[in-house]
């Protein structure tokens, strides 16, 4: 994790993409499923709703930004230490929320992440406590690239 950013941010910084992630019941934890037309996509909708497990999403605003990153050996590990990065974001103090993730850098052969978390300070009041997220899982982690479409499958340890 690298320091944060507080700036005036372009109109495009500021779009909040469409939510395509849902979150499937799994004995004694939450499984998140997000896709997009990238894998990259799908990575930021799933981190999206890591950080919407953890308060309702609407609440937070874009104030200020968080820079991101992470490697690993193969995509699920990548995935594995991206999701764990912005979770780190959270038990930092202080407290970060991501309404906005977004993938700056991709790179698939040497499995390595540059990302940005859009939100603020977590505060009590404004953002409701929803489920502590304890932990990423590899448990039944999955990652699929067909036909553009991309999906990604996560257990998450609440």
């Amino acid at each position: 994790m690298e320091e944060g950013c507080v700036s005036n941010f372009t109109e495009e910084e500021l779009q909040i993409p469409a939510v395509k992630y849902e979150y499937l019941d799994h004995t004694a934890d939450v499984q998140l499923h997000a896709w997009g037309d990238t894998l990259e996509e799908a990575f930021e909708q799933c981190a999206v709703a890591m950080f919407g497990y953890m308060t309702e999403i609407d609440t937070v605003e874009m104030l200020e930004c968080q820079d991101i990153e992470a490697d690993g050996h193969d995509m699920l590990s990548l995935l594995f230490h991206f999701l764990d990065e912005c979770l780190f974001l959270f038990c930092a103090d202080p407290f970060f929320i991501a309404r906005k993730v977004k993938i700056l850098e991709f790179d698939r052969t040497n499995f390595h992440i540059k990302g940005r978390a859009y939100g603020e300070e977590f505060e009590i009041g404004k953002h409701p406590q929803g489920t502590e997220v304890k932990a990423i899982t590899y448990s039944n982690m999955q990652v699929h690239e067909n036909d553009g479409k991309s999906e990604v499958f996560v257990i998450i340890d609440i």
